[in-house]
């Protein structure tokens, strides 16, 4: 048995790499960083998406392609951060209306409590302004999305998640220029089985409207996210659930799928925009963003292409479509300003990231909270060098990190070089020995997400080892509950002693 199982695993293997190369299929996830709750719209013959940024900072990515399955990261919804908000940058949603790029999205007001804010811009790709909260229903409302009927806009969203009653989906028209709510909210559909209902997608076919929507736990090693739908004849509803839901869930490839938005081809097929966890090691990387296709079926409801159980590889949505292999990242720090690759852990430390003649001036304004500037790894399997160019009384170097209070980082601090784990706020020196150079390149091997192999070098070719505690750091808690641990550069020190980088690569097996 097991070694039928074996050659069962080697020949799924093989097949998933061959059609991979093939032109006619591509393997998910399309966008391979982590970014759940994944929102897509087109404009022309240009689709653009966007989702959950959590903790870091800037605010919501934004991605472009021609194809739907080679994106590029053209920047985010935000640089700063709106004034009405605190944290938590959920769920947004993309809608083009009038000629105009609307983005309602989820976070915490400055009383910690999440509502639905909007803002606007000429293109997804443009300067967005900020209108503030235009849903503050209860203890949280979240998850918005956006319905044009006859010329009137309404908005759904996910309610009462916080309270100990059932979750509904609520919905309210709202004014024609989409800022705010005209009316009373009005109930879609009510989760009378407590099994979970959110991050809906409402749409009108065929004499009928529907709502897709996630089930089960979105979240974390053990989710179960999977996908229902529900109908009406009247906008308001009574809404019908189909009763062979879910019509989309995890399997061998996938473990948890769900919580997405529709777009078209200009020849009106159906794409879904949704998050996934990879089953394996690749749940380390977190969720991301997964397309698969769906069509409507003789008997009236929706269904995905390749069945009910998600699969990594699909055929590709367009003739001349080839996915294209991910790239190693390199930067020299010789740009003007910082890459949008870039991100920083935002409510726990501020960051103060300069560019100056072909460095990284990495520092903050406090002397106590260290912070990390860092990147979104594409697999599970990468190395992470750097090269640090001075020497000071601060921390600087090399960081896998949750938050503040989980994280490992990995650098000098005057003439040491030190390995410090810090899980729960409580750290712990793994490593520390003597530097025999000014000079110094570091580097951390991580494999299967997590920490396997720490090193340093004084010309950045010839590697030395670090002899460490492995056992202590091998363990995949830095990951907070809805995201991932992200690799990066780190600076723990005053104003006044930054971090100077030469280059930081992120290369991949």
């Amino acid at each position: 048995m097991k070694k039928f199982i074996i050659a069962l695993l080697c020949s799924v293997m093989f097949c998933t790499i061959s059609v991979a190369q093939h032109p006619g299929y591509f393997i998910n996830p399309v966008i391979r960083g982590d970014m759940a709750d994944p929102s897509v719209i087109r404009i022309d013959d240009t689709y653009y998406a966007t989702g959950t940024s959590s903790e870091w900072a800037p605010f919501y990515p934004v991605y472009k392609s021609r194809d739907l399955v080679n994106w590029q990261l053209t920047g985010h919804i935000f640089d700063r951060q709106p004034e009405w908000t605190k944290s938590s940058f959920w769920a947004p949603e993309l809608f083009y209306h009038n000629g105009k790029v609307y983005v309602y999205y989820t976070a915490r007001n400055k009383s910690n409590v999440s509502y639905i804010g909007v803002a606007v811009a000429d293109s997804p790709t443009g300067e967005f302004t900020d209108y503030g909260p235009v849903v503050e229903h209860g203890t949280e409302a979240i998850d918005a999305f956006v319905l044009e009927d006859d010329g009137q806009l309404y908005i759904s969203w996910k309610a009462y998640g916080l309270d100990e009653r059932p979750i509904e989906l609520l919905a309210c028209r709202l004014t024609p220029d989409g800022l705010k709510l005209d009316g009373e909210p009005f109930s879609l559909l009510r989760d009378d089985e407590n099994i979970g209902m959110e991050g809906p997608q409402w749409l009108w076919h065929n004499d009928y409207y529907y709502i897709i929507y996630a089930i089960k736990n979105c979240c974390g090693p053990g989710s179960d996210y999977a996908v229902s739908v529900a109908r009406s004849k009247n906008l308001m509803g009574p809404y019908e659930k189909y009763n062979a839901n879910p019509i989309l869930h995890g399997g061998d490839e996938i473990q948890s799928i769900g919580h997405g938005t529709l777009t078209t081809t200009p020849d009106g097929r159906y794409y879904y925009l949704c998050h996934a966890y990879t089953a394996g090691s690749d749940i380390n990387l977190g969720r991301r963003p997964h397309l698969q296709e769906m069509r409507f079926g003789d008997d009236g409801w929706p269904h995905f292409v390749t069945g009910e159980s998600a699969r990594l590889v699909q055929p590709v949505p367009f003739d001349d479509c080839i996915q294209q292999p991910v790239a190693d990242f390199h930067d020299d720090f010789s740009a003007s300003e910082l890459r949008p690759e870039w991100s920083w852990n935002y409510p726990y430390a501020d960051v103060m990231a300069t560019l100056e003649s072909g460095r990284l001036s990495l520092t903050g304004s406090s002397e106590r909270e260290g912070r990390a500037l860092c990147l979104q790894p594409a697999h599970a399997d990468y190395l992470l060098t750097a090269g640090v160019s001075n020497q000071n009384g601060s921390f600087k170097g090399l960081t896998l990190y949750g938050d503040d209070s989980n994280y490992l980082a990995y650098g000098c601090v005057g003439e040491r070089l030190q390995l410090r784990l810090v899980r729960d706020g409580n750290e712990q020196l793994l490593a520390d020995i003597a530097l025999p150079s000014s000079n110094l390149h570091l580097g951390m091997r991580v494999t299967d997400g997590l920490p396997s192999q720490f090193m340093w070098s004084n010309d950045g070719h010839q590697w030395i080892t670090l002899d460490h505690a492995m056992s202590h750091c091998a363990q995949p808690s830095l990951a907070r509950w809805d995201r991932i641990a992200r690799p990066g550069l780190y600076h723990a020190g005053g104003p006044t002693a930054p971090a100077l980088f030469e280059y930081c690569s992120l290369s991949y097996r």
